[in-house]
């Protein structure tokens, strides 16, 4: 019998495969097979090519222009470069070791009229204000710029001594004493020549004073002019909201100029009617009943501030209330605050300034005068009341800060305490492009500042011979009128200053940061002065040169709007409000 065969299969097509198994394939698990997972996988992550680096994607330039100014475009007042142009690595290359500077502009060679002495503003008069015995001529000034629309202008001149800088610093006008802002003030507000007492017929407007405090303890004074009267029948209409009011107090740098102190949470302020304690538009009961504030009288006004090291703490989130019980400013370190100044020189009806972005109100801060919890930029919320430690560095106060206040050299009482930090980050720059978050331009603070009302006046009087200094002044650890202050217990901690003699501070403070900016420049530059340009002044674009790394990419950025036209720098125009 024939032996049967078996069909004979056809062979099995391969089955292609997607791709090839690497050589160094590693299970997942352990197994008896392959007991050191571990070790072998970071072998073979060692030995497996590098991963493709990804590159940054970039928007297009019409895309960028079409969201504005926030996103980078030209905001038509220009602005400083992006703040990654402006930090400098450390020596060591460590990234998170950055020295800022500030940034630096490629401008004409000044005229020759800029090296002139700057002008103040001219004066027209008004009219003559003030109640029986304090009559005072008042003026309109005019010809000067205004801090507005988040902007703030200092004075400046032209001197061959500063050649890194552009041969541009900071200066100051006549009157050369402490007193009331020109440029720091409503432009409704009217003035007496030199600058002490301020009038308006207008409603409430605000006025700062040229001197601020960061630290210590100040003292300054504030006469009632023209006000609520002696009469009875004429102080109970003006309590009822006619007639002439005066408010007094300290305000921020944030602070609105068109309202009252004491409107938002960046002041606070002394009622005349009732001397009522006003912070975030809230009045309340601070004078004994039946008393309140009339023509004549004078009130003071002490406030008292830590040390700024601590209260870098406070901002920084090092604050500990366990450990941090006092505050001496007298055992401070030998290392200055950080002072960066992003500015430039413009012109304004023959004028020279430096301008700069100020201040502006942050969003937990106006969020915080509604009863509803605090939104903060990040959209989390709280309903946490402003303290040291808070969670959101707006809200943050300072240990050991409080107000008090003097009525004709009588103490009346501490209405505040706890008040808010101002150091970076707790007050911020716009979100405009340019504007850099976290620096600190030396003039953050508390100022003197005054609010009037249709027809009100108040002069100031910034020591150091004060009407009617306060029975504190008396002891031998206070300072105000004059007198050196003797023994173990006058230390820089317990002196009661007058705020007026932060004016000669402040100009030594401003030559100090003009000199270190100088020598920053002169070190950018290799250590000599540069004498030419590096931008065609036809162009009417100038180079921007930020303080950043010589052999970077971007070491010159082109600045749009920014600067100088051919022959001399920018000029703004400010319209009437």
């Amino acid at each position: 019998m024939a032996e049967l065969s078996s069909p004979r299969r056809s062979a099995t097509p391969s089955v292609p495969q997607k791709r090839a198994l690497e050589d160094e394939h590693v299970p997942a698990v352990p197994s008896p097979l392959n007991p050191d997972v571990s070790a072998t996988r970071s072998r073979a992550g060692r030995e497996r090519a590098p991963a493709r680096e990804q590159r940054e994607k970039k928007e297009s330039l019409k895309k960028r222009e079409s969201k504005g100014p926030s996103a980078g475009g030209n905001n038509g007042r220009g602005g400083t470069p992006d703040s990654t142009s402006s930090k400098r690595k450390a020596k060591g290359g460590s990234a998170a070791a950055t020295t800022l500077s500030p940034l630096r502009y490629n401008l004409p060679p000044p005229k020759a009229t800029e090296f002139d002495a700057p002008r103040g503003p001219t004066f027209t008069y008004y009219d003559t204000k003030g109640g029986s015995g304090h009559e005072k001529e008042f003026y309109e000034t005019s010809d000067h710029v205004y801090n507005r629309k988040n902007y703030r202008y200092t004075h400046c001149i032209a001197d061959r001594e500063f050649p890194s800088s552009r041969y541009y610093r900071q200066s100051e006008t006549e009157p050369f004493h402490s007193r009331i802002t020109f440029e720091d003030a409503s432009s409704h507000i009217l003035f007496t020549r030199d600058g002490k007492t301020i009038a308006t017929d207008k409603g409430f407007r605000m006025a700062r004073a040229n001197v601020g405090v960061r630290e210590g303890k100040w003292y300054w004074e504030c006469k009632i002019t023209s006000g609520i009267s002696g009469s009875r029948r004429e102080s109970n209409t003006q309590s009822n909201g006619v007639g002439r009011h005066v408010r007094i107090g300290w305000a921020r740098r944030e602070a609105a100029l068109d309202g009252p102190v004491g409107f938002d949470a960046y002041s606070y302020g002394i009622r005349d009617v009732g001397g009522q304690k006003v912070h975030m538009s809230r009045p309340k009961d601070f004078f004994p009943p039946g008393e309140d504030l009339r023509e004549g009288d004078v009130v003071g006004l002490e406030i008292n501030l830590p040390s700024l090291s601590l209260h870098r703490k406070v901002v920084e989130g090092q604050y500990n209330p366990a450990v941090d019980v006092s505050d001496e400013l007298e055992d401070q370190g030998a290392e200055a605050p950080e002072i960066i100044r992003d500015r430039i020189p413009i012109t304004f009806k023959g004028h020279l300034y430096f301008e700069q972005f100020d201040y502006h109100p942050t969003k937990e801060m106006e969020e915080l005068m509604n009863p509803s919890p605090v939104v903060a930029a990040s959209g989390a919320t709280s309903t946490e009341e402003p303290n040291a430690i808070h969670n959101l560095v707006p809200l943050r106060t300072l240990p050991f800060s409080c107000i008090k206040i003097y009525k004709n050299g009588r103490y009346m009482g501490t209405p505040w305490t706890d008040l808010l930090a101002f150091l970076p980050p707790a007050s911020r720059p716009p979100a405009s492009f340019g504007a850099r978050e976290g620096l600190d331009d030396g003039m953050l603070g508390y100022f003197p500042a005054v609010s009037v009302f249709r027809g009100g006046a108040a002069e100031t009087n910034f020591g150091p011979d004060f009407w009617c200094p306060p029975a504190s002044t008396e002891s031998e650890d206070v300072d105000m009128i004059g007198h050196k202050a003797t023994g173990d217990s006058a230390t820089g901690a317990s002196q009661l200053h007058a705020v007026g003699e932060r004016y000669n501070e402040q100009i030594a403070e401003d030559i100090t940061y003009d000199l270190v900016d100088e020598v920053d420049f002169w070190m950018q530059d290799g250590g000599t002065t540069r004498t030419e340009q590096k931008h065609s002044v036809g162009d009417g674009v100038p180079t921007v040169l930020g303080p950043v790394d010589p052999d970077a990419p971007e070491v010159e950025v082109m600045a749009r709007g920014v600067g100088a036209q051919a022959g001399g720098i920018k000029e703004i125009v400010q319209e009437d409000e």
